[in-house]
């Protein structure tokens, strides 16, 4: 039987006959001469109906027939039961998997890629944000109950269950914050994939152009006679420009990091919610109301924020409160409080000591402790010359921000068994109490540590001391490096992409060169840096013109 390659010859019986495109050849096939031999019988018959066609032989010794096929000649058949025979080709059934793929990733990408969609997840994140603002966040359920009733909704449908079922009482942990920023995330990463790489490969590849009327026709044209493109090259490399010169064409370019700057934008932004997101997951928060002279543990009041939460061991220090105080204006009002303290490890050894205020918090092992309160812990009086007492200072409920405490003094009454009397001591902050008698009357002022008594009821009353309560909150936040590099790097890379990429072209056509450029901002000033570059050009043909002339003359 004939070798299967004979059947790709053409036919000499049907000479204008279309010609099926044929496999591609193997690789020394395409490197030399093509050759085609046919192991055919030099006698004999063939059967099948097959046309034949007769090649005399170069060597006039006998005549060797070729047989051209109309059709394929049929796959040979293996013997031996289910081995033999023909499988069904199963990489068509992949390739077409891979083909539907590809084809549902780049549907994927182009929505995702999408300018109207991103600016939409941008807007709906500001207004989540705006509405944290708004809704009071980390409070008790019964909290949102009493205050967004079903009976009477805010604005006539805002109820708890708007606030609670999607979690917006931890907004910036919810799974709606989160899961928009996870799409905004993908957002710009497919942007940046689809638009953004393109365009800087664009930008680096070199792009001669080869026509006088396509350099015409860009933002900025001209033409200098009685020049060539390696002076005008000589300009542009002296301005900060790649230069590539190709025959009589030239290409340059200045300004690449500007085409790199929104791909470094729209990382750092995903670095800036990254941070949040781990921010949200990942941290631990707590608060604590700490009298002077008392201790406590931090592991103790620090609560999980989310899934990706892990205490540390620093979370076994023990934090001692050694003393508070506040300084006032002229006018008696509180302007500032402070708390010293101290930091001791599981040996009890101190590891740091720090005076504390607010705006200025203690950073230790990745725990921030901030100064945020304060309030009256207990007042220390003598009666009578006995004690001192430690008398609870309670705080008072009123109308406003103002702050107000208040204890109880219970004195002996013999004539009435059936309410306890004594005296009342208010007090706003630390620097001052008012006390009142028995029966309600206002009798003096004093400062707490003046030495000075006051007669109450035949009782000799002295203030010794007056010990505050340092309110502190406490938290680790392993975000914020993530969040403050995002904003550095966001901060940057949007200063740089207000850098132009200008593109020049240039074609010598005779003794003229023809010039043509854009930019992508900063357009005017692109149009007075080429006319000043141009500018130089005659002068730097004239300099060379009498370089030659002196070397002429010199010879």
């Amino acid at each position: 039987m004939p070798s299967p390659t004979c059947y790709l010859l053409l036919n000499p019986s049907r000479a204008h006959r279309r010609l099926l495109p044929s496999p591609r050849p193997p690789a020394a096939a395409r490197c030399g001469r093509l050759r085609v031999s046919c192991d055919v019988p030099r006698q004999g018959g063939d059967g099948g109906g097959a046309k034949r066609g007769v090649i005399p032989s170069g060597d006039g010794k006998g005549k060797k027939r070729v047989v051209f096929f109309d059709a394929a000649p049929p796959l040979a058949q293996q013997s031996g039961g289910e081995e033999g025979k023909v499988k069904k080709a199963e990489p068509k059934q992949d390739g077409a998997a891979l083909r539907l793929l590809r084809r549902a990733t780049k549907r994927t990408l182009s929505v995702l890629s999408n300018l109207p969609l991103a600016i939409t997840e941008m807007f709906a994140i500001a207004g989540l944000m705006a509405l944290g603002t708004v809704i009071d966040q980390g409070e008790a359920p019964s909290y949102y109950l009493e205050k967004f009733p079903e009976d009477n909704p805010v604005l006539g449908f805002i109820t708890w269950r708007w606030i609670l079922t999607p979690g917006f009482d931890h907004m910036f942990s919810s799974p709606v914050f989160l899961g928009l920023l996870a799409l905004l995330a993908a957002s710009l990463m497919a942007c940046t994939y689809t638009t953004q790489l393109p365009m800087v490969k664009v930008a680096k590849r070199w792009s001669f152009m080869s026509s006088g009327g396509s350099i015409r026709k860009q933002d900025f044209s001209d033409s200098l006679p009685r020049a060539s493109i390696q002076d005008l090259g000589v300009i542009l490399m002296g301005a900060g420009y790649e230069v590539f010169t190709k025959g009589p064409s030239l290409y340059a370019f200045k300004g690449l990091a500007g085409r790199y700057a929104p791909i470094g934008v729209h990382l750092a932004m995903i670095l800036v919610m990254a941070g949040a997101t781990l921010t949200a997951t990942g941290s631990f928060k707590g608060s604590v109301d700490v009298p002077q002279g008392l201790n406590f543990v931090i592991g103790d009041i620090m609560k999980p924020k989310g899934f990706l939460s892990v205490a540390p061991d620093v979370f076994n220090t023990e934090v001692h409160v050694n003393r508070f105080y506040m300084e006032y204006y002229d006018s008696g009002e509180v302007s500032q409080f402070y708390s010293d303290l101290s930091l001791f490890d599981l040996d009890g050894k101190e590891v740091m000591r720090r005076t504390i205020k607010v705006n200025d918090p203690l950073r230790y092992g990745g725990i921030t402790i901030y100064q945020t309160d304060w309030g009256f812990s207990a007042l220390q009086v003598k009666k009578n010359g006995e004690g001192p007492f430690n008398l609870a200072m309670a705080p008072l409920k009123l109308n406003g921000d103002k702050k107000l405490y208040g204890t109880f003094l219970p004195l002996e009454d013999s004539d009435s068994s059936s309410s306890v009397k004594g005296i009342s001591m208010l007090a706003r902050d630390l620097q001052s109490i008012v006390l009142y008698d028995q029966d309600g009357k206002f009798v003096g002022v004093r400062r707490p540590s003046s030495k000075l008594p006051i007669e109450i009821n035949g009782n000799e009353i002295l203030i010794e001391d007056a010990i505050g309560s340092t309110g502190l909150d406490l938290k680790t936040d392993p975000g914020i490096p993530v969040v403050y590099a995002g904003f550095g790097a966001l901060m940057l890379t949007t200063c740089i992409s207000y850098l132009s990429h200008a593109q020049l072209w240039a074609l010598q056509d005779g003794t003229t060169v023809v010039i043509g450029g854009k930019s992508n901002r900063a357009k005017i000033e692109f149009s007075d840096e080429m006319n000043r570059l141009l500018n130089k050009v005659p002068e730097l043909i004239s300099v060379n013109e009498k370089t030659v002339d002196n070397k002429s003359s010199a010879t």
